[in-house]
């Protein structure tokens, strides 16, 4: 191991008493204890970790050791003394080579010593923690005052200028009859202590209910909707209403013919195979018995809607006009089950088949979130358009030129998002800002991503203008977007092709634009729509669920570091290139070292967690993040570097799903009579999949 590197860990942990501590928690301390129950022993490993770690020069390392040997040999702790036995293996492989390769990385590296040995520093640390960053999360440096942050924002703003050399043409004008809306529903078994008896379901569901509990769970989602959950718990109710409110207030203000329908096709991931065949017949109900939705047409796609779609449209097309190609690849990729990344990309494609088998009216699609509702009036008073106004301009399809002279192809668009605490104060309040308080816990020393996603979503999101942009010829592209309230043209999408690989578990919007990054000229990119903001109201509902995710979603978020770090490597691009394009937010989880970050990250959490006495949710923590780290760790570090056919192969189906399409269409447009009987048959798919309302 790099022995300057050690002594920064030494500085960071207190390995030894030479040395000041800079984290919050005291390493040495939680390592002294005898444990005497599995809460302690597990901090006691988890310190003993980072002190092996900090290298043999401190007076507790051998003794750390040797705990991880005796440890060992117990079955109950023999996966997490491997995984940080592997860690320490690992770190040292890749602070190595990274040193070896980048002189300056030990230049920061004897800096932030210097620093960290000046009391004087110590005293104040804000030289100490932007030194700290500089190494560990350069992402985050001169993010800790208000002078340094609003720096920061003028700068992203002038790094995500476009200026406008041409307009959409033909934007959209009728977004009711243009756009497909989208978005996801997760959904679990019932939770063990209601007992399906109990629950105010049909007695068909509850039948095919019990056979579902006997099989084994194949998904795991951060907050699924259990099956039977109350009307005010269900989230896929609350964002269909949420919906259909929205419809309404546009019908009144005339904005949408009286008869009209909005349609909105729903992807539904689910936990257990046997509830693809129950998924839809129990939204029908609930919808029936809680809501009287009038102004929306709803869809409902589970993972074997979307298998009758690909084996009795997608693939016959393929045999018939694209022969010798393999369509086994579809497979993996078209689809709503599994990691986030899938049916993210599955809502976006859909809208290229629903315009070519189902209604070639449809020029766009827009995702939401379940969580997320238009507040209209706001919206209307704040922004001066309604929800569907929005959609209305020009600039989304526009063309025009970046910061670094690129020609960019505005197809995707994207909004924001307002907390539902906080739209009292303005809809234009962002949704992530900067922490209050300048202090931070030991793992956010290593990395804090707050910082730079509250400084994106300043700098991108609460940006305004209005009309004036469109004659100004200036606008913001958007490359921190969210997961709902933003869309694409459908031209953009069959031209471009974009998609998030399936092992994406976080951030898959972030993800999406990824694959096509640099592709093409011009580059696909996202206009930021000011004023189209959507209320957020997780919080409002459904906090119980997002608390016991807690613990999921912060493992997901050292797997998004991972990945997001090893595809960027895979992407046909340089690293540097894709940091200059995508930094602050997105960027920062593309690590120059990211098994040592991670690792860090996860072992400091940890130590704070226990130090603040959380210990049930400290074990919780270690054993969970243990083995799904492994597991990634593993899959990762197959040589060579497993996402680049991984890329190749998702690249190459999307390819062939997208060239089907346009054959079909060509077909159809020639009255091919196999593909005239083919969208006769897929439209008595798309039927199925419609709910009775």
């Amino acid at each position: 191991m790099n022995e300057k590197f050690q002594l920064v860990l030494q500085y960071l942990i207190n390995a030894d008493k030479r040395f000041p501590c800079i984290a919050d928690v005291n390493i040495i301390k939680q390592f002294e204890i005898k444990a005497k129950s599995e809460e302690e022993t597990a901090q006691k490993i988890n310190a003993a970790f980072l002190i092996i770690l900090a290298g043999k020069s401190n007076e507790r390392c051998k003794e750390a050791e040797q705990y991880f040997n005796d440890l060992k040999k117990e079955a109950r702790w023999k996966n997490i003394i491997s995984f940080y036995q592997n860690g320490l293996e690992l770190i040292n492989k890749e602070i190595l080579s990274y040193s070896n390769q980048n002189p300056q990385f030990e230049k920061k590296i004897s800096q932030l010593i210097d620093c960290l040995s000046d009391a004087e520093n110590i005293i104040n640390q804000k030289e100490a923690l932007e030194r700290l960053r500089e190494l560990f999360f350069p992402e985050g440096v001169s993010l800790t005052d208000e002078t340094g942050r609003k720096e920061q924002v003028q700068k992203i703003r002038e790094k995500r200028k476009i200026s406008i050399t041409s307009l959409n043409k033909k934007p959209i004008t009728n977004p009711v009859k243009e756009i497909l809306f989208t978005s996801n529903i997760l959904a679990a078994v019932p939770l063990k202590e209601s007992g399906i008896d109990s629950l105010s379901i049909s007695d068909s569901i509850k039948k095919k209910l019990r056979q579902v509990m006997t099989e084994d769970q194949q998904y795991w989602y951060d907050h699924p909707i259990p099956i039977g959950v109350s009307p005010e718990e269900n989230e896929a109710l609350y964002g269909i209403n949420g919906l259909d409110e929205m419809m309404r207030f546009e019908k009144e203000k005339g904005n949408a013919a009286k008869n009209s329908k909005l349609t909105c096709l729903l992807s539904a991931s689910t936990t257990h195979n046997g509830l693809h065949e129950i998924i839809k017949e129990y939204f029908e109900q609930e919808y029936k018995k809680s809501t009287k939705i009038k102004n929306l047409d709803v869809y409902i796609f589970s993972e074997s809607d979307a298998q009758r779609l690909l084996k009795e449209i997608l693939i016959p097309v393929a045999q018939k006009y694209l022969v010798n190609k393999d369509t086994s690849k579809l497979n993996e990729i078209f689809g709503v089950d599994g990691e986030y990344g899938r049916h993210y990309t599955f809502l976006k494609a859909i809208a290229a088949f629903w315009q070519v088998f189902i209604n070639p009216q449809i020029k766009a699609t827009f995702k939401i979130d379940l969580d997320q509702v238009f507040p209209q009036k706001e919206l209307a008073r704040q922004s001066g358009y309604s929800a569907l106004d929005h959609f209305k301009t020009p600039l989304w399809g526009a063309k025009g030129i970046d910061y670094w002279g690129r020609t960019v192809q505005l197809g995707m668009i994207a909004g924001a998002l307002v907390n539902a605490g906080d739209i009292k104060h303005s809809l234009f309040y962002p949704d992530v800002r900067f922490p209050e308080e300048a202090s931070c816990s030991a793992d956010e020393l290593i990395f804090y991503s707050r910082l730079p996603q509250a400084l994106s979503t300043e700098a991108e999101m609460m940006i305004r203008y209005d009309d004036n942009c469109i004659e100004n010829k200036q606008v913001i592209q958007r490359i921190h977007v969210t997961g709902g309230t933003n869309g694409i043209l459908i031209d953009a999408l069959r031209r471009y092709r974009p998609f998030t690989p399936v092992m994406i578990g976080r951030a898959e919007d972030q993800a999406y634009l990824l694959s096509v990054l640099f592709e093409g000229s011009p580059v696909l990119r996202y206009v930021h729509k000011a004023g189209l903001i959507m209320r957020h109201d997780k919080k409002a509902f459904a906090g119980q669920a997002i608390e016991s995710a807690a613990v999921g979603k912060m493992i997901g978020d050292y797997i998004r570091i991972l990945l997001f770090s090893y595809y960027a490597r895979a992407l046909p691009w340089t690293v540097g290139e894709i940091k200059e394009a995508i930094d602050p937010f997105t960027g920062c989880f593309v690590s120059d070292i990211p098994l040592t970050i991670v690792y860090l990250r996860f072992s400091l959490k940890a130590a704070s967690m226990f130090g603040k006495h959380e210990n049930n949710q400290a074990l919780e923590f270690l054993k969970m993040g243990g083995k799904r780290l492994s597991e990634i760790i593993g899959y990762l570090n197959d040589e060579p570097n497993p996402l680049i056919k991984q890329y190749e192969k998702e690249k190459s189906g999307w390819n062939l799903y997208y060239d089907i399409l346009d054959t079909a269409e060509k077909g159809i447009a020639r009255n091919d009579n196999f593909l005239l009987e083919l969208r006769k048959k897929a439209q008595k798919l798309a039927l199925r999949c419609k709910v009775d309302l």
